[in-house]
């Protein structure tokens, strides 16, 4: 009789690990199958706007610190900050246009500054009076509009929210880069009495609570500076989206090593990284508006980095900052188009692709990422903090998808390409076209590798040329 009892019970335990395995198992599939539309999507659009893009880089008269931070490095106090929502007028806002211009640019998905580090919410909060819709005339609600934009163009909706800062709330204390660094200290001194759980629990959990059950679908939740939070309340705060919407993906900045992807801010990974990844890049060099920025890319330079992200196997999410009424720039719809024009032709090259046996060639080969994606931590370094290579040299790059390899020329002028990577007997080559034109190319592999000769009447884009590879198997 004992030995039944205690066959049964081994039998009961290794039913309920076989249980908790399974379990485990199919929220590993079930991640795996949210994160894939986002790996293959690889091009998004980023937009910082809020109450720092109506100050645009003055107060009081004069240019001021900090950009969209310039609350903290201006020291300005809660209630005089929250008088710019009296002049916020944003009657060039159009999220129809800023969605379209995104899809005309090749993206597939967009992350919108819900809640800045300001504490300002950009929608219609019932936990919070301090948003758009009750301090500004207009009464808008940014993210319903830009959720029916999305639906009405096939993109993926994401919002981004301030995690650990909040300089309205009198709860949040910080760390970086030492105690108190990003904290509201002018309004609340005492930083020792902050309790970062009652803001949790009064503030964060209430809001996305919000953004995830007002708006629909909600593919990415983008937070940003986990600061002070706990392991436990990260974990909490995973379960409740998960629990809201289970599809939607998190970045790692929700802290404690929650997150389903990494980020990398301002910076492109210089070798593989296992964890699916994102890097986040400035069109200019500030993240929101600011009427003395002139700091402008190159839409050849923008397009160079979207292939050095994917040929790593990353995402790149390209931040636009639009103006205190709510209009794209100019200077932001030009280089749009032109990215668009390039990525219409080259798109296959890069959506739904994945790193191939080499990432790239005709430059040095750099050292791995780990280190930099540790100095991270999770946190924005500060406002201005792009560290995003600024030279255009001819080199080439490699992305792969079933039997094809994609090859870029990028800023290409020889009138040859040597890619060494197709040497010996591996990776023979069964045919070669380039995208955006029916000429056809003449080249030859060898033990040396593939040799192409660049054709006349090349596709009239940046000059980042993609040869398509049919790999025999």
């Amino acid at each position: 009789m004992r030995l039944l009892k205690k066959m049964l019970i081994a039998a009961a335990l290794l039913t309920g690990h076989a249980a908790i395995s399974q379990t485990q198992e199919d929220k590993a599939n079930a991640l795996r199958e949210s994160l894939n539309w986002w790996q293959n999507a690889k091009f998004g659009i980023f937009v910082h706007w809020g109450l720092y893009s109506v100050a645009g880089g003055d107060w009081n008269g004069k240019p001021s610190k900090g950009n969209e931070h310039f609350m903290l490095y201006e020291r300005i106090p809660v209630k005089e900050y929250a008088k710019i929502a009296g002049k916020f007028n944003p009657v060039k806002f159009d999220a129809d246009e800023w969605v379209k211009s995104a899809k005309d640019a090749g993206m597939k998905y967009i992350v919108f500054t819900s809640k800045h580090h300001d504490g300002y919410a950009m929608y219609n909060s019932a936990s919070s009076d301090y948003n758009i819709v009750k301090t500004t005339k207009s009464g808008r609600d940014p993210v319903r509009e830009l959720a029916e934009a999305c639906k009405k163009y096939g993109l993926k909706l994401g919002l981004y929210y301030s995690l650990g800062r909040d300089w309205e709330d009198p709860d949040v204390p910080t760390n970086w880069p030492v105690k108190a660094g990003r904290s509201n200290t002018w309004d609340f001194p005492d930083e020792d009495s902050k309790d970062f759980s009652k803001y949790f629990e009064r503030k964060v959990k209430p809001q996305v609570r919000e953004l995830l059950t007002q708006y629909g679908s909600i593919a990415v939740t983008w937070f940003d500076t986990p600061e002070m939070i706990s392991k436990e309340q990260s974990a909490e705060l995973r379960r409740l989206i998960k629990s809201l919407q289970p599809d939607c993906i998190i970045n790692s900045r929700i802290g404690n090593g929650m997150g389903d992807y990494d980020v990398l801010e301002q910076k492109i990974a210089s070798d593989k990284i296992s964890k699916p990844w994102e890097s986040c890049i400035t069109m200019s060099g500030k993240w929101s508006y600011n009427r003395y920025d002139s700091a402008w890319k190159s839409p050849e330079l923008m397009v160079r980095q979207l292939v050095q992200v994917a040929a790593r196997g990353g995402n790149m999410l390209l931040n636009i900052a639009p103006n205190g009424e709510g209009a794209i720039l100019p200077e932001a719809k030009e280089r749009l188009v032109k990215i668009g024009k390039w990525m219409s032709i080259n798109n296959e090259s890069v959506c739904g692709t994945r790193p191939w046996i080499v990432a790239n060639e005709n430059q040095p080969v750099l050292k791995t990422t780990e280190a930099a994606r540790k100095s991270d931590k999770g946190t924005m370094q500060d406002t201005d903090n792009d560290n995003t290579s600024k030279k255009i040299v001819s080199d080439v790059w490699y992305t792969a998808k079933g039997n094809n390899v994609y090859l870029f020329a990028c800023s290409w002028k020889s009138p040859e390409i040597d890619a060494r990577a197709f040497a010996g007997s591996k990776n023979r080559a069964g045919k070669v076209s380039l995208l955006g034109t029916s000429k056809s190319v003449k080249w030859k592999q060898d033990e040396n590798g593939l040799h192409i000769i660049m054709p006349s009447g090349l596709p009239a884009t940046v000059p980042v040329y993609v040869f398509k590879i049919r790999v025999k198997q």
